[in-house]
């Protein structure tokens, strides 16, 4: 995906990332790299013993604005190992009516594995935003992916009245689909029993394909409910599914990253190595 120039006009900044791994056999390594605007990229970690590349993606302004514009093209070659994850909470601030925009393609080729791990997105009360992802996968390529939201700042008493937060996310392999799903998170669904209920919190986890026996073992580590939160596993087709309605980020985090340990021995055959930057 070819870049385009980056502006600052009054419609806000433009960003753009491009990232390409490739397996050397021994180590996967970021083949290529570029970027334009304010996305960048630490210098790859290597905690793993099979050569599995950690990245961390860097927003060095700290918020998105409305009119910001960012895009995240991530692409792995055939046997390529890589976990993508960024440093710390993004940010949506409020708007005066402008759409906030990110964009993210993952292409993961035949034999290769991605997982896509971001810490949470915190949306501020009036924001305006519409994030998208598109996961190409091919052959028996491998994704286990995550978001979990914040609507408004519960500790600072803000909560998410005004404005809107838009989602899109598609899975396909082979160029056909398998799992689509849209979601608008405004007015009368964040605070109806048949939506969010008053929960500030959601997060969302995709597996696929899922391994014999992983839902069984997903569901046998989750922890018990506490207070108002809502969580839970299932599988459509040859995606395994998780859910996360709660008021904590830290606790849909926590859950959702027990979840992606079992399931990452389950899919992948390897113990889970939790990025540095998570305890930071």
């Amino acid at each position: 995906m070819p870049l385009s120039n980056t502006a600052n006009t009054r419609t806000g900044w433009r960003a753009d990332l491009e990232l390409g791994f490739h397996s050397d056999g021994s180590r996967t390594r970021l083949r290529h790299y570029r970027h334009q605007g304010p996305l960048l990229v630490q210098k790859p970690f290597y905690p793993e013993i099979d050569g599995t590349c950690h990245i961390y993606l860097l927003h060095p302004p700290g918020g998105v604005v409305g009119g910001d514009e960012l895009r995240v093209h991530i692409e792995l070659d055939t046997g390529a190992q890589a976990l993508v994850t960024t440093p710390a909470a993004g940010k949506f601030y409020r708007s005066l009516g402008a759409t906030a925009r990110q964009t993210q393609h993952l292409q993961v080729a035949e034999g290769a594995c991605l997982e896509w791990l971001p810490q949470e997105t915190i949306v501020f009360e009036n924001a305006q935003v519409d994030t998208r992802t598109y996961v190409e996968l091919h052959g028996d390529a491998r994704f286990i992916g995550w978001e979990v939201v914040c609507l408004g700042r519960p500790a600072a008493d803000e909560r998410f009245l005004q404005g809107q937060f838009r989602q899109r996310l598609e899975i396909r392999r082979a160029g056909l689909p398998l799992y689509w799903e849209k979601g608008l998170y405004a007015g009368e669904l964040l605070r109806a029993s048949w939506g969010l209920g008053g929960r500030p919190v959601f997060a969302n986890l995709y597996c696929t394909p899922p391994a014999p026996g992983g839902l069984e073992a997903a569901r046998a580590a989750l922890p018990t409910a506490q207070g108002e939160e809502l969580f839970g596993l299932t599988q459509v087709d040859d995606v395994l599914i998780g859910r996360y309605a709660g008021d904590s980020t830290e606790r849909a985090k926590r859950i959702m990253s027990r979840v992606w340990q079992v399931l990452r021995a389950a899919v992948l055959g390897k113990d889970a190595i939790p990025p540095r930057v998570w305890s930071a």
